[in-house]
């Protein structure tokens, strides 16, 4: 009596051997790629469904906490404007409202329409969290052990560059269009 073996080989296999693999599998982020800097989950500000921030890794990010009721508040308008931009080039603006300083008193979808409705935001924002002290979210705090800063007002600036270092900080008094931070941010743009 004559035995055949049989192997099983995964589709995906046999298509990568063939050189049939489609570039998207292909190319797939390795399990590791995302730099510690974002290794952190928030919720959405217009749903409150969990986002891993993880999917901006290679991006370059400017994170700011926001409030809707500051003498900085129209910067939601520069902001919106500068990620607008540059969003082809690879930045992604991410806002995390904070009552820190006493400006942000609405509930998340009172914060989300104020945006959307008021100043156009379509940038990621996530809900209302803190930004300083103990109480501080783990992005911030982590932002403030790499920079050596916190926020000392509202529509503080981090960038971050495309491998999740803190490449700055960036008082509330710097706007979105400042000569000295855009040619930071194009820097960083540049950088692969």
């Amino acid at each position: 009596m004559r035995t055949s073996t049989v192997f099983l080989v995964p589709a995906l296999a046999i298509a990568a051997l063939l050189g049939l693999a489609r570039p998207a599998l292909a190319a797939a982020p390795e399990t590791g790629a995302c730099p510690p800097t974002l290794q952190h989950t928030f919720l959405r500000l217009q749903d409150e469904k969990p986002q891993s921030l993880c999917q901006y890794a290679g991006k370059v990010l400017l994170v700011v906490n926001t409030a809707s009721f500051c003498g900085f508040t129209p910067q939601y308008k520069g902001l919106e404007a500068l990620h607008a931009r540059y969003r082809e080039r690879g930045l992604v603006v991410l806002g995390f409202p904070s009552n820190d300083f006493s400006q942000e008193s609405g509930s998340n979808k009172e914060i989300a329409d104020f945006c959307e409705s008021t100043f156009g935001v379509k940038f990621p924002m996530f809900v209302k969290s803190s930004v300083r002290g103990p109480d501080a979210n783990p992005l911030f705090k982590q932002l403030a052990a790499e920079s050596g800063t916190t926020p000392k007002w509202n529509f503080y600036k981090y960038l971050i560059s495309r491998d999740g270092r803190v490449v700055d900080s960036y008082s509330s008094m710097t706007s979105p269009d400042n000569k000295s931070f855009l040619r930071e941010l194009e820097k960083q743009l540049g950088t692969p």
